[in-house]
């Protein structure tokens, strides 16, 4: 199984994954232009993806969806609350090939399997997803919210992980946001901090790699969040982070 973050932050989301012939994209918050060019760059066509799976509503993560059903023909699946929202605040316009699911179903692609997980994360009706495929297991765990306890066991059974570490706690307490924006940051529908996002990861028994995702470009750096990471984990662990600007080339499992 190989996967490449090709950028993630608020500035634009997309995971590609491949295993066993199948290709998926997880995301479309960066342009139709720049998701082919980076995967272009290891060799892939953005044109022979199997399909565009979405998260949730937020912009980051599915304002380009438009763009890549009808310029490179990607089927896109998506629960119905969250195509009602993005289609209306997003203008993802003309969509000729969408796939329902529902929030805590399972999509199935030949021997791959994408489970995805409801998230309390204030996206309206937001999933994280693992995809499964001969015993290997890659988690997609970002927008999470908060540690809500059904993560544990979804981190005990993963391979390897794409796992959310938004913010440092004193750089966001000393930083430049407004109260309202700090508080739903740290809230229960916002998002991990580094701290949480490590203690998650001591729950990976079987973990080859992670991969820390969705930094905030005021509050957090990859500098603090491996380091905290280190702290907490030790060295044992191998620790990748994903850019908000460039791809992470290919990671395997």
């Amino acid at each position: 199984m190989h996967a490449i973050s090709l950028q993630s932050g608020s500035n634009g989301n997309c995971i590609y994954v491949e295993t066993e012939g199948v290709q998926l994209l997880f995301d479309a918050g960066i342009t139709g232009v720049e998701a082919s060019r980076r995967l272009a760059a290891y060799g892939r066509d953005i044109k022979d993806v199997d399909a565009l799976i979405i998260s949730h509503d937020h912009a980051d993560h599915v304002r380009y969806a438009g763009v890549y059903q009808r310029k490179f023909g990607l089927p896109v699946f998506i629960t119905p609350k969250t195509l009602d929202i993005s289609s209306t605040g997003h203008r993802l316009g003309r969509l000729n090939n969408v796939n329902y699911f529902q929030a805590g179903e399972e999509i199935q692609f030949g021997e791959v399997s994408v489970q995805t997980i409801p998230s309390p994360h204030d996206g309206i009706d937001g999933v994280a997803f693992v995809v499964s495929c001969h015993g290997k297991r890659l988690g997609i765990l970002t927008d999470l919210g908060h540690v809500f306890k059904e993560l544990f066991a979804v981190m005990a059974s993963l391979d390897a992980v794409f796992i959310e570490s938004n913010y440092d706690p004193e750089m966001l307490v000393r930083g430049p946001y407004p109260a309202f924006l700090k508080r739903r940051i740290q809230g229960p529908q916002g998002h991990l901090s580094n701290v949480e996002s490590a203690g998650l990861l001591q729950a990976g028994c079987r973990l080859k790699w992670a991969c820390l995702a969705h930094l905030s470009i005021n509050n957090n750096n990859p500098v603090t969040a491996q380091k905290t990471h280190r702290e907490i984990l030790g060295e044992n662990l191998r620790l990748y982070t994903a850019s908000r600007y460039t791809a992470t080339g290919i990671l395997s499992v």
